[in-house]
């Protein structure tokens, strides 16, 4: 007999899966037996919310669909998380959300939720198979979703359904299409007489530039146009590129902000940058995005064009004008050379047994690790010393929780990396407070014999979120850890584990944790009064710093004034 689990697990393999992430359960039973001699291999997590991130981080590097799935109740509703990571990330991700008997449904049973409503927000696509009639045509419209739209599908499925005899046992491979997207040849010419009327054009370029690296290269060229690029589009953009002037935004710095701030015309190309006090005021903004919705949404545009960014670019150069005056793009150019040889100086080793900046930790890591390395920083403060630190080369990728923007990102895409690319170097850029909320994944790595080095900020706080309330005029309030030793707990688990406590050892550490032929934890005890000064300080901010300064004085805590004098003095003397 077929049964509809096992029709599922058919089409899933024809369609090219070839791992699903999850915890069994009685009703995923069905399915999960299915998997058995599938070729599909069973990725087992330690808990839900980590196979949905490792399935999103898989999706994310491939651009295929990778597959979660959850038991009924409490099991599915830990998925949540991850997957609206993946959602907000646009990135193709199937999950299969198992349900409480058909039987009982809407009669309060043991462990009932509603799946198809707790998921709507979160997804492209969910449905509710209470009949095995429904089956296989809702997962196949649920893949081509998510494929199509890059998002997230729900299938909802009680148990018992998926046990039972198989009306259609079709399989049909479910598989990604490439369009060709460009915008009309009126909508082209007007961007072109908009460009070539243009004195001083500066480039946003976001992740949907992927894959037109030499278009965009290409394009500031011919317009004479620095470069900002995004978090996302780090990878794609920054490397081999004259024109790069870094990134703006929270996590950028000066030069990034002032090639926008100064230029008379912003082309966003694949960009739905989200943080509006960083784009400019006074300039005409042309948009380009193969999303329409996403036109216009942060900033009032000149013109908004709906298209692929590479065959947008391609249409689009025959018809503009070398421009000739560069002035714009040398003034931002020298600009970033003096901003990045000043951000390069604050990553210097400290002396003794004082805590490690953070900078030089994370370009250290960028100095020993592979030519294709694949980063993963953790929402807070390791994000921000790597979009800073890591260089790219067209090889090495970055991925995280860059729009959800969720605690404990790093470790659970780290599986997903690491399942996905066997035997390619996966590095977790952590923070303390990152890994212990999802700790137990650490065993996914010994158990799976994933052999990523899961680096540990470790400054004892909730770090970014010190920042933040330092920036409000807040003391800093509920933030602290009391962090166990987390090399030892790495070992008791069956990773090799290090601690480094000092500059002088971390360089060696690092080489030998990331020549280890297994999973790596190395735990750095990092500074936790470094500051991170965004491009632009506005008045707000100093005011707010100044009020925390005065507020922490007041409640007899002024030592710590002392301490973050001491570890940021070089940034300001």
């Amino acid at each position: 007999m077929v049964t509809v689990a096992k029709n599922m697990v058919d089409t899933l393999a024809a369609s090219g899966v070839e791992r699903v992430y999850g915890i069994p359960g009685d009703s995923l039973n069905g399915f999960t037996d299915a998997l058995r001699e599938s070729g599909i291999e069973w990725v087992h997590v330690r808990h839900e919310e980590a196979a949905a991130f490792a399935a999103s981080a898989e999706a994310a590097l491939t651009g295929e669909l990778a597959v979660c799935v959850g038991s009924c109740g409490p099991g599915n509703l830990h998925l949540i998380n991850g997957l609206f990571d993946a959602q907000r990330s646009r990135v193709p991700v199937l999950a299969i959300a198992a349900h409480i008997p058909t039987s009982e449904i809407g009669s309060g049973y043991f462990q009932e939720t509603h799946p198809q409503e707790l998921f709507r927000e979160c997804s492209v696509y969910v449905e509710y198979a209470a009949d095995p009639i429904q089956m296989p045509r809702i997962l196949r419209t649920a893949m081509q979703a998510a494929l199509a739209q890059r998002g997230v599908a729900v299938v909802v499925i009680p148990g018992d359904v998926a046990l039972a005899e198989a009306v259609d046992d079709t399989v049909t491979a479910v598989k990604a299409s490439s369009p060709k997207v460009v915008p009309s040849d009126d909508e082209l010419k007007h961007a072109a007489d908009l460009l070539n009327d243009a004195k001083k054009i500066t480039i946003l370029a976001g992740a949907g530039a992927e894959g037109a690296h030499d278009q965009v290269i290409a394009l500031a060229d011919q317009l004479g146009a620095p470069i900002v690029h995004t978090l996302r589009s780090k990878q794609f953009i920054e490397y081999d590129n004259p024109f790069d002037v870094g990134m703006t935004g929270l996590l950028g710095f000066a030069s990034g902000y002032r090639a926008m701030e100064n230029c008379d015309t912003l082309l966003m190309l694949g960009t739905d940058f989200p943080y509006r006090p960083f784009l400019p005021d006074q300039a005409q903004v042309i948009q380009v995005d193969l999303r329409g919705e996403h036109l216009g949404r942060r900033i009032p545009l000149e013109l908004g064009l709906v298209g692929d960014v590479g065959n947008t670019v391609d249409a689009l150069l025959p018809l503009l004008k070398h421009q000739r005056n560069r002035s714009h793009l040398k003034e931002s150019l020298t600009h970033y050379t003096k901003t990045r040889a000043k951000l390069d100086d604050l990553a210097t080793p400290r002396k003794d047994n004082q805590a490690l900046h953070p900078q030089y930790i994370a370009k250290l890591i960028d100095e020993v690790a592979a030519d294709d390395a694949v980063f993963i920083p953790d929402v807070g403060s390791p994000v921000i010393w790597a979009a800073r630190y890591l260089k790219m080369n067209g090889k090495r990728k970055v991925i995280g929780s860059f729009i959800h923007g969720s605690m404990a990102n790093a470790l659970p895409q780290a599986v997903g990396v690491a399942s996905a690319y066997p035997g390619r170097q996966v590095v977790a850029l952590s923070g303390d407070g990152g890994v212990e909320m999802l700790l137990g994944e650490l065993l996914t790595l010994v158990q799976n014999k994933l052999p990523v080095k899961v680096v540990v900020f470790n400054n004892s706080s909730l770090n970014f979120v010190e920042l933040e309330m330092k920036a409000s005029g807040f003391v800093t309030t509920a933030t602290g850890l009391e962090n166990p030793d987390l090399a030892g707990i790495a070992r008791a688990a069956g990773l090799k584990g290090f601690h480094v406590d000092s500059s002088d050892n971390l360089e060696q550490v690092l080489a030998e944790a990331f020549a280890y032929d297994g999973p790596a934890l190395i735990d750095v005890v990092t500074e936790r009064q470094e500051l991170t000064i965004p491009p632009s300080v506005k008045l707000e901010q100093a005011k707010g710093f100044a009020l925390y300064a005065m507020r922490t004085l007041l409640s007899g805590r002024g030592d710590e004034l002392v301490d973050l004098t001491k570890a940021n003095a070089r940034q300001i003397f």
